[in-house]
């Protein structure tokens, strides 16, 4: 069996990538339907006469990118579209006994409850009937975004009550802020190695996501400089502060690059500074170096408990109708009374001292990481949510994910975070938070060593 579709003469250099474009074309437009058994690499190098290291680095990318996925003794099949955007993560709590390191979320004790209960008392005798009532203003109660306006003053941008959004948490803002300076067909620039989400809302919003090369603080001035007189973008989303699946902190040098070539190319910059809150004293937003052509996003779902869905978004004047205007239409406003929560928050100091609680208990959790995985080469910061642990050569990620599974591991694997010119990685990302008790985190860190000790080969075993 082979693919009747293909043609030697069409295919281009390099090879592989024009390969896997091919095939992935018939699978989006569904020629290819979910359920089709996909011919050996040994078949299609026979047939096009083409190496079969080429065919294997070709289904590698189509396996990174969820189109393909093989079954041990079965072969390998097309992946279920509707499936193609699923989170890397079980949205729904994974079992009691399952460790779970995929989500990447804050850790939480029983302080964190004890402060929400104590604010929803609060507000039940003592809020304003307007703030329990009202969706107006679109864009937040004014005490809502002078508490804002307070936040971002300590995240190192400042900024007037009057140009802060309120929204329900960056996601949300991230997907206004999008639509509202694209138009179906724009280029978008990002880190190659990116959100999962990043790359989901490009393709829901018609856009060409393009990757861009990076180390581990993220994108490089000079990767970003050539992919602008290549591709023509409109937008960067940057993530520079922990976001990243590699969890690297982009320094204020590399920053200020960015924004130098964002302005030279004339390049709108969506800043997603989700974690920033969790960096004690980090680098200023690349927006408040650019801030005529820089959107700026921040949450507090990840500094203290990941159920308060409110951020603020602040983008410049000549922006803020185009923004208002698309939060109207995805929402209409964020939530008054999640606002309010996250208000008062900030003004007693609960947000400060759960962020700070936060950092400290990442700080344990870095110390347990580098001592069990640290002799396999894991990547990230000590104030990191997650880390990224690159596979050994002959590992793949999912076999090491499902693996992982069987002894009650859940783990996020690199696939979804990579955009379409991303080379095919095998890593898997590890996240702190999903465990809140240490010696479960140890004692799952631990038996990831083990598998990672063990070869590859041994992973499923031969049936005769």
């Amino acid at each position: 069996m082979t693919f009747d579709f293909l043609d030697r003469a069409t295919l281009s250099e390099p090879l592989y990538l024009s390969l896997a474009a091919a095939i992935e074309r018939e699978i989006r437009e569904g020629r290819l339907p979910a359920g089709a058994k996909v011919p050996t690499h040994r078949a299609v190098a026979a047939e096009l006469g083409i190496s079969v290291q080429t065919v294997g680095k070709a289904y590698d990318r189509l396996r990174q990118h969820n189109l393909i996925e093989g079954h041990v003794g079965r072969g390998t099949f097309v992946v279920d579209q509707a499936q193609q955007d699923r989170p890397p993560y079980a949205l729904r709590p994974v079992q009691a006994q399952v460790c779970d390191l995929a989500l990447s979320r804050p850790l939480f004790d029983e302080r964190h409850d004890i402060a929400m209960r104590r604010t929803l008392r609060e507000m039940a005798d003592k809020a304003d009937p307007v703030t329990i009532l009202s969706c107006r203003p679109n864009q937040g109660q004014l005490d809502h975004r002078e508490a804002g306006a307070l936040w971002l003053s300590g995240l190192g941008l400042e900024t007037d009550a009057d140009r802060v959004i309120l929204t329900n948490g960056v996601t949300h803002g991230m997907a206004a802020a999008l639509s509202a300076v694209t138009a179906p067909g724009d280029v978008v620039l990002a880190d190659a190695v990116t959100h999962h989400l990043v790359i989901s809302l490009c393709r829901y919003l018609g856009l060409t996501l393009i990757g861009v090369a990076g180390d581990g603080q993220g994108m490089l001035p000079d990767a970003l400089d050539q992919a602008c007189r290549t591709h023509g973008p409109r937008v960067l989303v940057t993530l520079p502060t922990l976001t990243l699946p590699q969890a690297g902190v982009m320094d204020a040098p590399r920053r200020a690059a960015i924004a130098r070539i964002a302005a030279m190319h004339d390049l709108l910059i969506v800043e997603n500074d989700a974690y920033g809150p969790i960096l004690s004293r980090g680098p200023a937003p690349i927006t408040a170096l650019a801030p005529e052509r820089g959107i700026y996003l921040t949450t507090f779902t990840k500094c203290t408990v990941s159920g308060l869905r409110a951020g603020y978004m602040v983008g410049p004047p000549h922006l803020q109708s185009a923004l208002l205007s698309r939060l109207l239409v995805f929402s209409w406003a964020a939530t008054p009374l999640v606002c309010e929560i996250a208000a008062r928050w900030v003004r007693d100091g609960t947000a400060a001292e759960l962020a700070q609680w936060q950092r400290d208990r990442l700080a344990e959790r870095f110390d347990i990481v580098r001592a069990v995985l640290g002799p396999h080469d894991i990547e990230g910061h000590p104030g990191g949510l997650h880390y990224w642990l690159p596979l050994p050569k002959g590992w793949d990620a999912r076999d090491f994910v499902r693996l992982a599974r069987d002894q009650d591991i859940a783990l996020a694997p690199a696939g979804p975070f990579l955009t379409p010119q991303a080379p095919a990685l095998d890593a898997v990302r590890i996240s702190v938070g999903g465990e809140p008790d240490a010696a479960r985190f140890r004692g799952a860190l631990e038996r990831l060593a083990a598998l990672l000790s063990a070869p590859p080969e041994g992973a499923y075993p031969v049936v005769y």
